[in-house]
């Protein structure tokens, strides 16, 4: 594919549309793969999947293997569910929570998103399905963003308690977050400490993008 070959030398956009929720979202061909943007930043493919690889290889491939159920909180294209199945070879069950119906149309049309059988996409919002459900879960992935913006809800601890009381005995929350300034990383220092030291252990990764950070939180007890 000519695109395909010419992206190699510069970013060729083949789709472009307004959404309600997150404002532009964008196709785009770059370095040889599709990758899925906003306005301001990679929401799938790219340096996202680069960040999600890194933090499910902390947790350890094997350990993911051997999981039965895993939660995903923001879909966008759907790059981390590529990496889980095609890269690690996982088969167990994929419940994605997407607030963005528009996401998930272009998730389908560009990534092929509904071909992964294993996969059940909700439409709902986050917060509000982490009260609903009733499931409990080995990993969660946390990776929300409008933008450049992470919703303030992400932080609080009220929000913060209820994932973690989702998780299975040795269970993981794997956390994407975005630090712009000071006041983030204040902000992810105080998420950290607001962690039940005796039922979970928590750790910041060290960075391999600018501005991601990624926590990691296992359930011990």
């Amino acid at each position: 594919m000519i695109q395909k070959l010419f992206s190699y030398i510069i970013p060729i956009k083949i789709f472009k549309k307004k959404s309600a929720r997150s404002k532009v979202i964008e196709v785009t061909w770059a370095n040889g793969e599709l990758v899925l943007d906003s306005e301001n930043t990679n929401y799938s493919y790219g340096s996202l999947q680069r960040i999600l690889r890194y933090g499910l290889r902390n947790i350890g491939y094997n350990t993911i293997l051997e999981m039965d159920h895993i939660l995903l909180l923001g879909v966008a294209g759907g790059s981390v569910v590529k990496t889980l199945v095609d890269e690690i070879g996982y088969k167990e069950k994929i419940t994605g929570v997407e607030i963005d119906p528009d996401m998930i149309k272009i998730a389908n049309e560009y990534f092929n998103l509904n071909k992964i059988k294993q996969l059940e996409i909700i439409i709902d919002d986050a917060f509000e399905f982490v009260l609903k459900t009733k499931d409990k879960y080995n990993l969660i992935i946390i990776d929300i963003f409008e933008d450049i913006n992470m919703p303030n809800f992400l932080f609080e601890r009220f929000f913060s308690d209820r994932v973690c009381s989702l998780l299975k005995n040795h269970g993981f929350v794997l956390f994407n977050t975005m630090i712009l300034d000071e006041a983030h990383n204040v902000r992810n220092r105080k998420y950290i400490a607001e962690i039940n030291p005796k039922l979970f252990t928590s750790k910041m990764l060290p960075r391999i993008e600018v501005h991601n950070e990624l926590i990691i939180i296992e359930k011990v007890a």
